[in-house]
């Protein structure tokens, strides 16, 4: 694992080099740990929302926290939601778990939980354990957390030591605004502490009714997705082998998910999602190959909107094809971009 240091000289992990770890399966996975939060932005992927569902089984919560810490090749967990802050037993239990197990932490949040005038005790606890907080800022998330809240939530993640990474939408001013606010926060030698990682909008959730998305013309303008490489468990129990948004609500192929309770099904799910060649074929060479094969030349008619949308129509017309097809599984041993390198 590529590893920096920041003037504390605490290891920690920069946008690329978590990037570059997603590119390979075992090393990373995502626990998506509520569907609930107040933010409420217009443009939320996941539609989530104050009394979204969130964790009512907290038994089962602690069975995959421990699956995920028991395995030995998993070097980072991302925790996501939702805001991963609304739930404080949860969040402390996989944080205090996810640390004693080694595993680098990394959390996604809106910084809502910074607009208290005092930040409570337990969010430092669990930034203490955390190596990276990505922060998401734009003009969705400004009624909820104003500047002074962001300002705040960025200081605090600095002095726990932890690297912070913003996210800005590719929409306008909004890498400009990441730079003037972490200079109010941080001063003009941010970069010492924190980057900007600027983000593309998506068309999910309750973002389809804001963001229009340009389509592509072609299967071969879509490059290999490496999300395909890093599941994602939810809090009650179902895997996904990838983190789109929709996959996650429970819409797509049902190739990408199961459900399960015990550590048998969540390890089996893995495995069934590492040999599935379709899969494979998706985070490997990527899917413009895909349609020199006879049972998917079809994907080149019409326009294609994402990565996604390509997948999903390859998983569907998949259901004629066998596993054990020769061509398919010649696809889904070639190396990808940048392996075996």
């Amino acid at each position: 694992m590529l590893i920096e240091k920041n003037i504390h000289g605490r290891a920690i992990l920069t946008h690329r080099e978590l990037e570059e770890i997603r590119h390979t399966a075992d090393r990373s996975m995502l626990l998506f740990i509520t569907d609930r939060c107040p933010v409420g932005c217009a443009h939320c992927s996941v539609d989530s929302r104050i009394d979204s569902p969130k964790i009512t089984d907290f038994d089962l919560f602690e069975r995959i926290v421990s699956w995920i810490a028991k395995k030995e090749r998993l070097e980072v967990v991302a925790i996501s939601g939702g805001e991963p802050f609304v739930e404080k037993r949860a969040l402390l239990h996989a944080s205090a778990r996810f640390r004693d197990a080694n595993k680098k932490i990394v959390v996604f949040t809106s910084g809502v939980w910074a607009s208290a005038k005092r930040i409570p005790d337990w969010i430092d606890t669990v930034l203490g354990r955390v190596d990276t907080v990505y922060l998401s800022t734009d003009a969705f998330h400004q009624d909820a957390v104003d500047e002074t809240a962001f300002a705040q939530a960025a200081q605090t993640v600095v002095s726990s030591n932890c690297w912070l990474i913003i996210q800005a939408l590719d929409q306008g001013e909004g890498e400009q605004k990441a730079v003037t606010l972490l200079q109010r926060a941080l001063g003009n030698d941010y970069r010492r502490f924190a980057e900007i990682n600027i983000t593309r909008p998506l068309d999910n959730g309750r973002g389809a009714n804001v963001f229009h998305v340009p389509k592509r013309l072609s299967p071969e303008d879509i490059a290999p997705c490496h999300l395909i490489r890093n599941p994602m468990i939810r809090y009650d129990g179902r895997v996904s082998a990838c983190c789109n948004e929709d996959v996650i609500m429970g819409l797509g192929p049902d190739q990408l998910r199961c459900s399960g309770n015990e550590d048998v099904q969540f390890d089996q799910a893995i495995a069934d999602f590492n040999s599935n060649p379709m899969l494979n074929v998706v985070g490997g060479i990527g899917l413009g190959l895909l349609t020199q094969h006879p049972a998917f030349s079809a994907l080149t008619d019409g326009r294609i909107a994402s990565t996604c949308d390509l997948c999903w129509k390859a998983l569907d017309m998949s259901k004629t094809v066998s596993r054990d097809d020769p061509l398919l599984n010649i696809l889904a041993a070639l190396p990808g971009k940048g392996e075996g390198q």
